[in-house]
């Protein structure tokens, strides 16, 4: 028997896993996988059944249709390796002769899902798995929860190559493996603007499988905002009638619910969120009287700033509508509904009747009356409330103990959250921005607009590059005995200059990058922060993985350096 070797040691030879476990040991013995391999599923209670193609009648759905995934996956993703081996090189096992095969996998589920495990509340689900291969040809994984057994057969579908000779087959080469996992951070998501560009269900569907592949659990949809509203509420139908971009251009109910069933399917919970009283411009080409006013003829600082009123019993009684008809839908699939409260400019309620004032204390305290009453209804109607960061930060309003924060501006804003006591998602503008560095996306006439402007960079300048989002800490700065009130945190796609032709590329790999701190931490078990080194091979070869199984994820590389010692491509 070979012992087993360190994943350090191993840099430019395919030994990748990604994110990496909290402990992975493998050696260099040769297994072959048949798509006949026999599966022994064993739930807690449950009678053993066998056979991939078996209908599972009496396991876990989750478990049944993950096992499919993965064996579609290791026999039809056909990844072959070469450009993480040395030039021409001999790098496979013999394609002819004797082969040893797995000749069972065990897959057992230690304990019996709770009702919870579709929309569970944040931490309540062990996504703890472990998983082994032996020499012997047994591969077992384990896990407590029908999650942890998701996470441990997406991390089983890596171990496996296709042989260049394709009818040779699929094989590992790091037998034995010996896995032990479980993530860092309870709360690992991704928030995706579907108002600025619209999504086809299939483009949303398709990113829910790329974070589950990255073993995210959470996707935020940012559902509305001041440019469209793509949602259809049944109870208020000229909201999308006339707020969406075009007709059709809007998502239903039922396919609203097929998106979030989707992502419980792949224990990814859909965490929606109707960003207000700001960014609610789009309300008013359905009920303009429910918005600050403005111009005939707005600017686009005006248009961008319009606000739900404040003051108003209308705008109380489209809320209690909006809610009572959405959130009864929302949640059977998520624990959690955002209320947004980012970027709201108190200029704006000086034309509100009523109000006519732009001092904080008297925009305070009515901001304090709309956000309790949403709360309450967001509460009575089982979710628990998410807002952004300004509505402690700079409103100063007094939220529930249960209010999350939605924290993007500063690691010295995180630390503020905390100490006020409340649980805080991190995903700093200075890191976790995706949308960053594509330029400027307003125009400038020629002349002082135009040297204003000029060279026309964005507002979170420069692009966040793979190593810049793996260099972000979520604890940096936090006292270790708080650091359990940070629950994780969301790299964020905006979407003014994304749509669905280059969304994936926007946000693959560099969200695999934060996906690799939420899940395994910034620093290793020895407390070093991970380095971009031992990282970059192993990104590199994830992301070839995530273009084979349909995910256009930019590049980040060329094969000179894949192919070469990490010394070839390193800065000193």
């Amino acid at each position: 028997m070979r012992g087993f070797l360190p994943l350090l040691v191993i840099v430019t030879s395919a030994s990748a896993i990604w994110p990496i476990p909290a402990k992975y040991e493998h050696g260099e013995t040769v297994l072959w996988i048949a798509r006949d391999v026999k599966i022994n599923y064993c739930k807690s209670n449950s009678t053993s059944l066998s056979g991939w193609n078996k209908t599972l009648a009496s396991s876990g759905p989750l478990v049944q249709d993950a096992i499919q995934r993965a064996h579609h996956t290791i026999f039809s993703e056909r990844f072959v390796p070469w450009k993480f081996h040395p030039r021409n090189s001999d790098f496979e096992p013999p394609a002819n002769g004797s082969k040893n095969y797995v000749g069972s996998i065990d897959v057992i589920q230690r304990s019996a899902d709770s009702g919870s495990v579709v929309r569970p509340r944040i931490g309540e689900v062990s996504e703890a798995y472990s998983l082994t291969v032996a020499e012997d040809g047994k591969a077992t994984i384990a896990a407590d929860t029908s999650v942890g057994v998701l996470r441990a057969l997406e991390t089983f579908t890596q171990l496996w190559y296709q042989h260049s000779e394709s009818s040779s087959g699929v094989y590992t080469n790091l037998v034995p493996v010996n896995i032990e996992d479980a993530p860092k951070f309870p709360y690992r998501g991704l928030n995706l603007d579907v108002a600025r560009n619209y999504y086809e269900p299939e483009d949303v569907m398709r990113t829910i499988d790329a974070l589950a592949y990255n073993k995210f659990n959470h996707l935020h949809i940012h559902a509305t905002d001041s440019q469209s509203w793509p949602l259809d509420i049944p109870a208020l139908p000229e909201l999308s009638a006339k707020g969406a971009y075009h007709k059709g251009l809007s998502w239903t109910p039922d396919v609203y619910r097929d998106i979030q069933a989707y992502g419980a399917a792949r224990a990814v919970e859909v965490v929606t969120e109707i960003d207000l009283p700001g960014h609610t411009a789009s309300i008013g080409n359905a009920f303009p009287d429910l918005l600050t006013p403005i111009d005939d003829l707005p600017t686009w600082d005006d248009f961008s700033k319009q606000a739900l009123k404040l003051n108003s019993s209308a705008v109380y009684d489209f809320l209690e509508t909006l809610f009572d008809d959405l959130l009864p839908r929302l949640s059977p699939y998520s624990a959690y509904f955002h209320t947004g409260g980012d970027e709201l400019f108190p200029e704006v309620y000086l034309k509100e009747e009523g109000v006519n004032s732009n001092d904080s204390a008297v925009i305070q305290g009515l901001l304090q009356k709309f956000v309790d009453r949403n709360h309450d209804q967001v509460r009575a109607l089982g979710l628990t409330p998410i807002v952004w960061e300004e509505t402690l930060v700079q409103f100063n309003l007094t939220l529930g103990e249960d209010v999350i924060v939605q924290v993007w501006k500063s690691s010295e804003t995180v630390l503020e959250t905390i100490n006020r006591g409340h649980k805080a998602l991190v995903g700093s503008t200075d890191f976790w921005y995706l949308d960053c560095g594509k330029g400027q996306w307003l125009n400038s006439d020629n002349g002082a607009a135009f040297e204003k402007s000029y060279p026309f960079n964005d507002y979170c300048t420069p692009i966040k590059s793979w190593r810049l989002v793996y260099a972000y800490d979520p604890v940096a700065n936090i006292p270790p005995e708080k650091q359990s009130l940070v629950l994780g945190g969301e790299v964020h796609s905006w979407s003014e200059q994304t749509d669905p032709v280059n969304v994936d590329s926007t946000i693959w790999p560099r969200a695999s990058a934060a996906g690799e701190v939420l899940w395994s931490g910034r620093q290793d078990a020895s407390g070093r922060n991970r380095s971009q080194i031992e990282a970059y091979p192993r990104l590199t070869e994830w992301r070839e993985r995530m273009v084979l199984r349909g995910i256009s994820a930019a590049s980040i590389s060329h094969p000179y350096c894949t192919q070469s010692d990490s010394s070839a491509c390193e800065l000193l």
